[in-house]
């Protein structure tokens, strides 16, 4: 029953952004993962990736017959489109067959399977087609915030950011020197976020085929709920970031062309209107609070995936300040929202206790606290950066050090300890 409430909500939202991209004469997500089927996919690796989750529910024989499936489809693709002479432009020439045989698998779980197998099958399709449907609602989503918030906060954001010390424009100037191959690594690290986030779900869901049933709690669940919640804030707290309030990349709509080189001066923030196109995405950063997720999600796995999910939370914090994509206060926002949604699912599944409770109030209560004091206070944190800049670290570290501490008392082996070991009584 829960899966179909949340399968019935999902679609109930995803209509409603179709509705309201039509609105603005524009697609909305249901069309463009429609049209995904028959033209050139916008991301080819993340409809592999989909489908990779999708088979996690799947034998050994029945992955590699579907992964052959779909390779035969995206050839059959590749010729008809060589045939035809249809140039492809944008996005991958590959990945249709990775969808097709993720629908597929759909049809086969209402016709061919039965009970606890069909819902199994299900489960699993639906796993693939969140993640490939949740970049089309995430592009619907960053649509509506351009073209329903004409005026940014941007200068409010860059003044508190004085407070940290304008990490975007020291990170920023960093990458410059470094040339293009510091920035081509960090370019596919925060490209491919999606893709490190699946791989951390394959080893976590490794035993799904063989247990026939999903874990608790796993990545996926984080990162959509992440990707779902966020872009409510971008409409509370719309922010198009550095590179373009204070860049060339924003025309004749920045302020002054002041980033990587100088930073802002302090003075009195205004509103400040910007133009219809360019995403309001950056309060908080999801880029961090994703890269957040896959870090907290690997510390329980081997070496070599606790070594990645490290690396790739560094990589993902250089790449959103030395790219202009952030200021250094959407990073420290971004920390605190990740490890709240990640305490609320946990608390979920552990029936709401306590500590749960206190954890995602305090979490809450504090990533409510930074955005007012970015909207209200940002002139005093700016003159006084000794005291304001160590308070919203200590804000921040407070948050992970709860979170810690909390997250022990959920682990199985901890329980286990707490619980009294029955002593022999003399007779």
């Amino acid at each position: 029953m829960l899966w179909v409430m949340a399968g019935v909500t999902a679609f109930g939202f995803l209509i409603a952004l179709e509705i309201a991209a039509r609105r603005y004469g524009l697609p909305g997500p249901i069309t463009n993962q429609a049209r995904e089927a028959i033209f050139a996919p916008k991301s080819g690796f993340l409809l592999y990736a989909g489908m990779a989750l999708m088979m996690v529910v799947l034998t050994w024989r029945q992955r590699f017959i579907a992964a052959g499936a779909a390779v035969g489809i995206d050839v059959a693709f590749l010729l008809v489109r060589w045939a035809v002479d249809a140039k492809v432009t944008d996005g991958h020439p590959f990945g249709n067959g990775a969808l097709w045989v993720i629908l597929g698998h759909a049809v086969i779980a209402i016709t061919r399977r039965t009970g606890r197998e069909r819902v199994l099958l299900l489960k699993g399709v639906g796993l693939g087609l969140l993640l490939v449907t949740g970049r089309k609602t995430g592009d619907t989503w960053l649509l509506i915030t351009s073209k329903t918030r004409p005026t940014m906060l941007d200068q409010y954001v860059a003044t508190a950011d004085h407070a940290l010390g304008n990490p975007s424009w020291l990170v920023g100037r960093i990458i410059t020197a470094t040339g293009p191959i510091g920035a081509h690594v960090l370019g596919f690290v925060y490209i491919q976020l999606a893709v490190a986030a699946v791989i951390v779900a394959l080893y976590q869901l490794r035993d799904v085929a063989v247990e026939r049933r999903f874990p608790r709690h796993h990545l996926v669940r984080t990162f959509l709920v992440i990707g779902l919640l966020g872009p409510a804030i971008y409409m509370i707290f719309p922010v198009v970031g550095p590179v373009f309030a204070y860049g060339t990349d924003g025309g004749n709509w920045a302020v002054a062309n002041l980033w990587p080189n100088t930073p802002p001066p302090i003075n009195t923030p205004h509103h400040m209107p910007f133009d219809e196109i360019t995403p309001r995405n950056c309060m908080p950063s999801l880029h961090t609070a994703w890269a957040t997720a896959i870090f907290i999600h690997t510390r329980k796995g081997p070496r070599i995936l606790r070594f990645a999910g490290a690396f790739w939370l560094i990589a993902t914090l250089g790449a959103t300040l030395g790219f202009g994509y952030h200021y250094g206060v959407d990073l420290v926002a971004g920390v605190v929202f990740a490890l709240t949604i990640e305490a609320a699912l946990r608390s979920l599944d552990h029936g709401w206790d306590r500590s749960g409770i206190q954890l995602v109030t305090y979490s809450a209560t504090v990533f409510a606290a930074l955005l007012v004091s970015y909207r209200y206070l940002p002139v005093e944190m700016a003159k006084h950066p000794s005291v304001f800049g160590p308070l919203l670290i200590l804000a921040m570290a407070s948050v992970v050090h709860g979170y810690v501490q909390t997250a022990k008392l959920w682990d199985p082996k901890a329980a286990q300890a707490q619980q009294p070991e029955l002593q022999p009584e003399l007779v």
